[in-house]
């Protein structure tokens, strides 16, 4: 099969196309014929070794397709259409995973929905579940027109919130209005915390969902109301500085937490529901999975700088 190889860390340059060995099923696993390959920023923390892996390595932990190869016992049989989020190998041909951790694709959702939905979709769906957001709580979503940031707006929004939104430029602000945001704050021209203030007569948000890390950390802290929370949970801008934990107290005695999904996911149940949810979610219309952007998998390096000089809107798709 074909897949795209990493040999080194660095820019989006080092990936390799190889000709690798058709993945065989061991006991429990499926071999997975992939419709469609999901990106997502993690996979550029791995390439540039924020986050440590061995190489040589394909990056890549998200598809769907068709079961084209099912071990003993394994919960899926041939034929049967599947998507996952997690482990390594994604940007190939066939993708070999144990088979308590994909799901089945429901029939009024396509293979390229699933894919684009799985790793941002059930983010976004844990992060719904991490403080209980009410109907007319104010919370500030950043890079709210990024893959994670349409549905988690869309999500709040359904919720009830009152989701302010920063982005980068006025199209951005308009795809963020349209997917869930009342207010949009413009980083690059408004101050965020004061704004935030502004919009809320002074008290601030009751949850900031942060993915962005270094850039906006000062503007999450300041614009939090008392005993509110700050969630950090990306690093698109570099990780967060460390800093004592007084600043909480300071801020208003607010909470913090720095999640990832795959505690939130960790057995096949918690896995199920979770994906049942956003599944659920997408079916009855009441999320919309916008797919921005799609290339080639053997394009793979321009999907990563278009994705780390933040170009793509939504969600972006590796095709085989």
């Amino acid at each position: 099969m074909k897949a795209m190889q990493i040999n080194r860390l660095g820019g989006a340059d080092v990936f390799e196309e190889a000709e690798l060995a058709d993945p065989e099923p061991k006991a429990g696993e499926v071999v997975i014929r992939q419709q469609a390959i999901g990106l997502n920023f993690i996979d550029i923390y791995r390439r540039t070794g924020v986050y440590p892996l061995t190489l040589p390595v394909v990056l890549g932990s998200e598809g769907a397709g068709v079961v084209e190869a099912a071990g003993e016992g394994a919960r899926f049989k041939v034929g049967d259409r599947v998507a996952y989020a997690g482990g390594l190998g994604a940007y190939a041909e066939k993708m070999v995973m144990p088979a308590d951790r994909v799901v089945a694709i429901p029939p009024d959702v396509d293979e390229r929905t699933a894919a684009a939905a799985m790793l941002k979709g059930m983010t976004a769906e844990f992060l719904t579940r991490i403080w209980p957001v009410d109907k007319g709580d104010n919370v500030l979503v950043h890079a709210a027109a990024g893959g994670v940031g349409m549905i988690l707006t869309q999500w709040l929004k359904y919720l009830g919130a009152h989701v302010i939104g920063t982005v980068g430029t006025d199209e951005k602000a308009k795809l963020a209005r349209a997917h869930g945001c009342a207010d949009v704050i413009l980083y690059d021209q408004q101050d965020i915390a004061k704004t935030v203030r502004d919009l809320t007569g002074g008290a601030g948000v009751k949850v900031v969902y942060d993915s962005v890390g270094a850039a906006t950390f000062e503007a999450s802290l300041a614009s939090i109301a008392k005993r509110g929370l700050f969630v950090s949970f990306g690093n698109a801008s570099g990780p967060v500085p460390p800093f004592a934990p007084l600043r909480l107290s300071q801020a208003g005695s607010i909470f913090m937490t720095r999640p990832t999904l795959f505690d939130y996911i960790a057995t096949t149940d918690e896995l199920d529901r979770s994906a049942g949810a956003l599944f659920q979610m997408i079916g009855s219309g009441a999320l919309k999975i916008d797919i921005g952007q799609e290339w080639p998998l053997a394009k793979v390096a321009e999907a990563h700088q278009a994705l780390e000089s933040r170009k793509t809107v939504g969600a972006s798709l590796l095709i085989p």
